[in-house]
């Protein structure tokens, strides 16, 4: 089965480490994961400037980690990841910001990539959100 996963909330929301461990028990399942949108709160999940507690479980490091270790498309949607402050260097130069807090293996893109991922997928699992 193909999957599309949608992630709505920040990583501190118990939403978004279930989030990780589906797409980890879909892909050891054998199915295919076509696209992970991360929208809304969930653009925080790949900032690389979310600082956890030493004694706490980083869910932004193993998100990145999933996605390059996995090879896949972990696409940022750009007005949510702008308006939270969430900027690749290419969006930092553009609005004369000193630093980005976005890099590989995100990719910032619009809301039509959601539509697509939910074109090519069998299914669209949602977590988090309103």
């Amino acid at each position: 089965m193909k999957f599309a996963i949608a992630l709505f909330s920040p990583p501190q929301a118990p939403s978004s480490r279930r989030a990780l461990r589906f797409a980890q028990a879909a892909l050891a399942g054998g199915h295919e994961i076509v696209r992970l949108f991360f929208y809304q709160d969930g653009v925080h999940s790949a900032s690389s400037n979310v600082v956890t507690a030493q004694d706490e479980l980083s869910v932004t490091g193993e998100w990145r980690d999933f996605v390059r270790e996995q090879q896949l498309d972990g696409v940022v949607c750009i007005a949510a990841a702008l308006r939270r402050g969430v900027l690749n260097d290419e969006e930092a130069q553009r609005y004369g910001r000193v630093a980005a807090n976005l890099d590989a293996p995100w990719e910032l893109s619009g809301l039509g990539q959601l539509h697509e991922a939910t074109q090519m997928a069998d299914r669209l699992v949602c977590f988090g959100g309103p």
